[in-house]
């Protein structure tokens, strides 16, 4: 099967404060990592990951600049990188700077210094192209961002009464003194810091005060039509403060202010083996989260050098924690402004996903279906109601005994949840695996899993020190078979269906984020599910699974063994291919395995959406090394692993898999892989998730072996595009 491999990729032309962490504290589990990382960087001659990262967000504000993508959704791309750097300070800057506190971590000041420094640059950046570059487009197209200065006399009026009625009764300025020290300010909440002159009701001179702007204000506000004529109109919430914030100061003057926001350490940990309720203990540790310690401060460029060394010496933050911005601290809140302009040619047409009819016809139950022939989805492309009616059989059906699934990313609403309630409501054995740890999302994994045990489901939260990133739903259900004309009577059996993916049980992210899914009735696959799921819930020793591959048992060895396995062939004279389509790279074993086989001279393409340590086109290392990542309209997510080492049919091998090549995913997480062992299956999953991402013209970037992204081109083959145009 050596003519189906997938072709080479064409290559291009040319001081800190004290830390109050939210529950137990591990600082040396969280260094560890990077202190092992470090030394491994080091030997193999590894790229930066913090700056790998910041390099993604550099490849997706290039988003924002391109005159192909509709104005309002290249003022989209400005605000993912903002959402996009929040956490990369939440985590990543934190884990950082915790290491520089442990000693013989190998993260020294120095390298904090140089990931801030990036991050100044890249943020510098952002604002000068949301300045220069989108905000005066979308004024030229009559949607106008009006400060205080442009108003009119009308709209200031409009705006005050706005403020007095609205605004002003939510907002308690609060003057410092000893009896009103310095508040505790939340995590990437809105501030303003005032100095004023004069004396107070009391007759004192405090002349600091801090003004916390509610979240439940919206941040971006629509002028009415009438005060508009002929464009939209909008303020925004800090510049509606900004105007009447000497209202708040009857009698005094204010002197210099600003707007600022601090982003604090998000990283939630309990050390699971202290508790005895990891539920009640994450449950506590929530309301705490947002008052870790202090990361970055970011204040406007106005703001006067006393009011930031004020507030530097407040969070404990040194010089270099300090991002001065030209616009609004929070451009992750300007989608309200996307969602409220009324101009759909300045969006993405609207793309509807497509059920896939010629493969999993309407009007017949999908256990039939799936008895006949295995389904492979392919979202966003492609839609993921199949899933969804999937479960809502099993849950409507009598002869459906048992479901099972795990949850990792599913939102605060969800129908899978839904159903799942109404299976166990039904009397249906429900088995629920909630990983509560899924970072971001614990508050509402702990809700739906509090659901879920009120009407009588299983409910278990995985394997204490790993998390359950595993995507499955499984389906037991009771058949009986028809007898024949003078055979034996009807027989009863149990058969199981399931449902494997690459990407997580979410109906709102699965239009946004591309993943490939698999339903199925393969006796193998269904049986090593349900082994996978017994050892979660019982923690019990199982046999090894004969078909699916796991986290942290066996997925890294198969991996790194496979990867041996092409460099051999290629040593031999024999095809050696490597095609691996993950989000990231960072595990220094799997890059080992990868610069053997380059330097055997095997053919390798990887196409890494984020993070990749591994610099290709080193002569004599990773010269046949090839490394892309495609941003486009959608998130990609999928995972395809594919290799071959030699000529014959038994010499190929096509994973799925819900796991990156991190070795936080290979040995700290439950993860599944599993082969795609029909040809047909196989072959489409070539011809969909590798191939046109290794000709993309128009959304690729090449990595060059200094650690740059250079974008191929502007014109050319999308893959996103040709995907929507084939099945959507």
């Amino acid at each position: 099967m050596s003519d189906t491999s997938p072709p080479p990729a064409q290559q291009p032309q040319a001081p800190q404060a004290q830390r109050r962490p939210p529950t137990v504290a591990l600082a040396e589990d969280r260094t560890s990592a990077l202190r092992e990382k470090a030394a491994q960087t080091a030997a193999l001659n590894l790229l930066d990951r913090e700056r790998s990262l910041l390099q993604f967000n550099r490849r997706v504000l290039a988003q924002a600049r391109r005159d192909d993508v509709p104005l309002l959704e290249r003022l989209r791309y400005v605000t993912i990188v903002s959402s996009n750097l929040d956490e990369f300070f939440e985590v990543r800057v934190a884990d950082y700077i915790e290491a520089v506190r442990q000693p013989g971590s190998g993260i020294t000041q120095a390298d904090l210094a140089a990931v801030a420094q990036a991050a100044h640059e890249l943020i510098d950046e952002q604002y000068t192209l949301f300045n220069n570059e989108v905000m005066p487009a979308l004024e030229a197209q009559g949607i106008v961002v009006l400060n205080h200065a442009q108003r009119s006399t009308a709209q200031r009026a409009w705006v005050e009464t706005f403020f007095e009625q609205q605004v002003r009764p939510l907002l308690v300025p609060l003057s410092l003194d000893p009896s009103h020290p310095f508040p505790l300010v939340a995590n990437k909440s809105l501030n303003f810091i005032a100095k004023v002159g004069g004396r107070d009701a009391f007759g004192r001179e405090n002349q600091i005060a801090i003004v916390k702007v509610p979240r439940v204000l919206p941040r971006v506000i629509r002028l009415p039509a009438a005060l508009t004529p002929g464009y939209q109109g909008f303020v925004l919430l800090t510049s509606v403060i900004r105007a009447h914030l000497g209202a708040l100061f009857p009698g005094r003057q204010v002197q210099s202010f600003s707007q600022f926001r601090v982003t604090r350490d998000s990283d939630l940990e309990v050390d699971e083996d202290d508790v005895t309720n990891l539920r009640q203990a994450l449950r506590s540790g929530l309301t705490l989260r947002h008052f870790g310690q202090a990361i970055r401060l970011e204040v406007v460029n106005t703001c006067p050098d006393e009011l930031t060394a004020f507030l530097l010496e407040q969070f404990s933050l040194p010089e270099v924690a300090l991002y001065k911005v030209n616009g609004p601290v929070n451009l992750v809140r300007l989608n309200q402004l996307i969602d409220q302009a009324e101009a759909p040619a300045l969006r993405f047409p609207p793309f509807e996903p497509r059920w896939p009819a010629g493969r999993l016809p309407h009007g017949r139950p999908i256990f039939e279906q799936l008895r006949q022939r295995d389904v492979l989805l392919h979202h966003p492309f492609e839609s993921f109601e199949p899933v969804v009616q999937f479960l809502r059989e099993a849950v409507h059906d009598p002869d459906v005994l048992a479901i099972k699934q795990t949850i990792y990313r599913t939102g605060t609403q969800s129908v899978l949840m839904d159903l799942l309630i109404e299976a166990a409501r039904r009397g249906k054995e429900v088995l629920a695996v909630v990983e509560l740890k899924a970072r971001f999302d614990e508050e509402a994994n702990i809700n739906w899993a509090e659901r879920l045990e009120a009407v009588g489901a299983q409910v278990v939260y995985g394997i204490v020190g790993l998390k359950t990133h595993a995507k499955m739903l499984l389906v037991t259900r009771r058949e009986t078979t028809a007898p024949a004309r003078g055979s034996k009577p009807a027989q009863t059996r149990l058969r199981r269906y399931a449902h494997l993916s690459t990407g997580n049980y979410n109906p709102r992210t699965a239009r946004m984020y591309t993943d490939l899914g698999y339903l199925t009735a393969d006796p193998g696959l269904t049986a090593d599910a349900d082994a996978v799921f017994l050892q979660l819930a019982s923690q019990t020793q199982v046999k090894p699974p004969k078909h699916l591959v796991t986290a942290p048992f066996g997925l890294h060895k198969r991996m790194v063994k496979h990867l041996a396995q092409v460099a051999e062939a290629a040593r031999a004279g024999k095809p050696a291919r490597v095609v691996v389509k993950i989000n990231a790279l960072t595990d220094p074993q799997l890059m080992h395995a990868l610069i053997e086989a380059s330097m055997a001279g095997a053919s390798i393409d990887l196409i890494v959406r984020g993070a990749c340590m591994l610099p290709p086109g080193v002569p004599g290392r990773t010269e046949n090394i090839r490394v892309r990542s495609v941003i486009g309209r959608f998130l990609e997510h999928t995972r395809v692993l594919y290799f071959r080492w030699g000529e014959g049919e038994d010499d190929e091998v096509l994973y799925l898999s819900s796991a990156d090549w991190m070795s936080r995913n290979m040995f700290r997480r439950i993860e599944l892989a599993w082969p795609v062992r029909d040809a047909a299956l196989r072959q489409r999953i070539i011809d969909e998730a590798l191939v046109p991402y290794l000709h993309d013209k128009r959304d690729a970037w090449v990595l060059d072996s200094s650690g740059r992204y250079k974008r191929v081109s502007e014109t050319g083959a999308s893959a996103q595009r040709a995907l929507m145009q084939r099945l959507g």
